[in-house]
Formats: C-alpha cells, sequence, structure tokens
C-alpha cells in the first residue's frame, strides 16, 4: 500500500491519544495519530516522524503521522495498514489459493473479525494484529491491555472447534524482526488465550513488512513464539 503527499518532522509531543505536535518545516504542526495504543517506546521527544497530507478539506488536522524512526528501525504506526496490506496480499494471491472473496468485518458471535475468506475448502476467518512494539529485535503483542483481542481469539477458537478454518494473523510494521511473541508482561490474558486457541486448532502466523516512509507491503515469515 501506498500514501499520498509525505512529509518529514520532529516528534514534540503528545497531549493525548489522538493528536501530537509536530515541528515541520511548514511549522509546529497538530496533526492527527493514526494508532490510539501507547506506543511511548516510539513518540519520544526529538524522534524523527513522517505525516501524511490529509485529502479533506473540512478535518481539523492537516497531516497524520504514520511513521517513526527508532534508532535503525523504521516503524509504521498506522493502526489502519495493517488490515489494508493484509487484504491487498490476499486479493494478490498471497496466503492462500483460490481465494475467491474477501469479505472485511464478519459478523462472527459477539464480534466483528476482520475478515472471511471464502476459498475451496470453505469460510477462512482471519483476525489481523498490527505489531508496533520492539525490543532487541523481538517483536510483542500487545503494547497495552486489549480485552477486545481476547474475545476476537476466543470467537476464532470457537470456529476452529466448530470445524472451521482460522487465523490470528500478526502484521509487524517493520522489517528485520526475529519473532514475534505474546506481551504477557503488559496483558497475561491475552498470551494464555492466544496459546489456548493455538492448541484447539486456530493458526498463528506473522509477517515482517518492509516500510518507507510512502509504503508498506509484507515482505516474509517470521517465527511466533508461544
Amino acid at each position: 500500500m501506498r500514501y499520498g503527499t509525505v512529509i518529514p518532522g520532529r516528534f514534540v509531543d503528545r497531549p493525548n491519544r489522538f493528536v501530537a505536535h509536530v515541528e515541520t518545516a511548514e511549522g509546529l504542526q497538530t496533526v492527527h495519530v493514526k494508532n490510539t495504543g501507547r506506543c511511548r517506546e516510539l513518540l519520544v521527544p526529538g524522534a524523527a516522524v513522517y505525516l501524511e497530507r490529509g485529502t479533506n478539506p473540512n478535518r481539523k488536522t492537516l497531516y497524520d503521522l504514520i511513521a517513526v524512526e527508532k534508532g535503525p528501525l523504521l516503524i509504521n504506526m498506522d493502526a489502519q495498514a495493517p488490515n489494508r496490506v493484509f487484504a491487498e496480499w490476499v486479493r494478490g494471491g498471497g496466503f492462500l489459493p483460490g481465494v475467491t472473496a474477501v469479505r472485511p468485518e464478519f459478523p462472527c458471535g459477539a464480534s466483528r473479525l476482520d475478515f472471511c475468506l471464502e476459498t475451496p475448502r470453505g469460510p477462512h476467518l482471519v483476525e489481523v494484529k498490527g505489531v508496533t512494539l520492539e525490543e532487541d529485535g523481538l517483536a510483542r503483542f500487545p503494547d497495552a491491555p486489549t480485552e477486545r483481542g481476547v474475545r476476537h481469539i476466543r470467537e476464532l477458537q470457537r470456529a476452529a472447534e466448530a470445524g472451521m478454518d482460522a487465523t490470528l494473523f500478526f502484521v509487524v510494521q517493520m522489517e528485520h524482526i526475529l519473532s514475534v511473541s505474546p506481551n504477557d508482561d503488559t496483558h497475561p490474558a491475552f498470551g494464555a488465550a492466544l496459546r489456548q486457541a493455538a492448541e484447539r486448532g486456530v493458526q498463528v502466523l506473522a509477517y515482517d513488512c518492509a516500510v518507507t516512509p510512502e509504503s508498506i507491503a509484507l515482505r516474509r515469515p517470521v517465527p511466533v513464539i508461544l
């Protein structure tokens, strides 16, 4: 997936989870943060960031914050990007052969899962999770407690126990990651639910991404350590 007009800047502060202040060549900007997670290890004063110019003339902020540099890593932190790059990949022949339809926001139990893929084997449910937390080359999810994430895992597990194909798919929004694992320090219930779901038939996969300031695309599989 590609972005439109992208400019560099320097992160100043984040008054709340929705907006940040960024210093640019055009002056100090109040920008929309396209990720409501904590991202405390990413959004530090002085960090190099990248902004996409919005196209809606009526919006309150002119730019969206979409990526940040963390040492040698360029991390895409657009929370909408993982679903978009996954859908593009599937439609381009990735993930599964013979997919005839990609249905987003699929109702499942009391939730909506990200995708239902129509395949020759029948429907395949997929929940996508974007990963931005990295420590020493290891990626972990989540960076904040997510009861919604636990609920989605349980829906996938119920589907798998009923005989359906079901996958939890981590999109790691950076390159050169050695592995992905549940962040038990932050939310042990998520890790426990994921391990149980994997034992009951839910497939757990992860891919890292090739990231530039203007683009993001799935790159290669990464081991998932449960």
